[in-house]
């Protein structure tokens, strides 16, 4: 993924926190707040409670080709944080996509409905 659509400075991630929804899955929770750069930009959070570097790897890995395959479907201008649960450890491939579709469907990211 290029650098330019991604969030990696702080205040970014905290910006889309406060201000930004949210919708909520047993896997991941997905925050969204619309930028004005006309593209989505992608930030992943695994949290070191997820297991050691090998785990949290895989986990983000996972995340960011579900984004990646999902990218033309979605709406664009948006800054999205995807945020990794205890249960996206062992979860199937299968699984943690539908919860990101439904996550973002509850936040009306789709331009077109799934």
């Amino acid at each position: 993924m290029k650098r330019a659509t991604t969030l990696k400075m702080n205040y970014e991630f905290r910006r889309v926190y406060n201000k930004g929804k949210s919708g909520v899955s047993p896997f991941l929770v997905v925050y969204a707040r619309p930028n004005r750069r006309g593209r989505n930009r992608l930030g992943v959070t695994v949290s070191t409670k997820l297991g050691k570097a090998v785990v949290r790897n895989r986990v983000r890995r996972r995340l960011r080709e579900i984004y990646r395959l999902s990218q033309p479907e979605l709406k664009q201008g948006y800054d999205i944080v995807l945020v990794a649960r205890t249960r996206a450890v062992t979860a199937p491939y299968r699984e943690l996509e539908q919860a990101y579709r439904k996550s973002c469907e509850k936040l009306g990211l789709w331009e077109t409905a799934p």
